[in-house]
């Protein structure tokens, strides 16, 4: 079914963007930590908060919000893939936890080991990129077999909601910059420098103020 295909290969661009994120997150935190034996608190609390906004932004994903759902409706059977799914979810909430336990401890010790930062974010991206090979070799598998007709359609309108938001949201994020009125010419036959004082004149916009603090 092409509405099928449709679905799941925007879910594989899906996932192979949050791979991109994964592994560039990955290898920027080698290269900075690569000449450090000893990190500060900055460079945990850093860090940490990558991991868990990494880790939360998969909740967002549209495997999660609208295939998962459609699946356990479709075939409640498939909780043990789903459990094991979940269970990746969790192995990666376990390598931030690790990280924030030591930012805390960082506190009382100024300085702790890169090598251990580096252990925890590759535990951290390997478990999540075991997660996205894992849904994308099975779960889609099984999403073709247990999903049938008007399911589909239903996920691929939500699919469009979800575009439609998002593109209205950035949409908004996006400056407006403020209409300024051009100057207008003198009158012919005014010399330059005079002020034109017939009443067709149009003023001239004052220049912005800059905002006060």
């Amino acid at each position: 079914m092409l509405t099928a295909t449709y679905i799941l290969v925007s879910l594989s661009v899906e996932q192979a963007s949050i791979r991109m994120s994964l592994l560039a997150f990955q290898k920027y935190m080698h290269v900075q930590l690569r000449q450090q034996s000893r990190l500060s608190l900055a460079q945990l609390q850093y860090a940490g908060d990558w991991l868990n906004q990494l880790y939360q932004g998969g909740y967002w994903r549209k495997v999660e919000m609208y295939l998962i759902p459609a699946i356990r409706q479709a075939a409640p059977h498939a909780d043990g893939l789903l459990d094991e799914i979940n269970g990746l979810n969790h192995a990666a909430l376990e390598s931030i936890n690790v990280v924030q336990q030591r930012a805390g401890a960082a506190i009382d010790h100024s300085e702790l080991q890169a090598e251990q930062l580096c252990a925890a974010i590759d535990a951290f991206c390997a478990t999540l990129l075991q997660r996205l090979e894992k849904e994308e070799r099975e779960l889609f598998a099984l999403a073709r077999k247990v999903i049938v007709g008007e399911a589909w359609f239903a996920i691929a309108y939500q699919f469009l909601a979800h575009d439609a938001r998002a593109q209205e949201a950035r949409r908004g994020k996006a400056q407006v910059l403020p209409f300024v009125l051009p100057v207008p010419l003198p009158a012919p036959g005014t010399p330059d420098g005079a002020v034109d004082t017939t009443a067709d004149a149009v003023p001239a916009m004052p220049r912005p103020r800059r905002a006060q603090a």
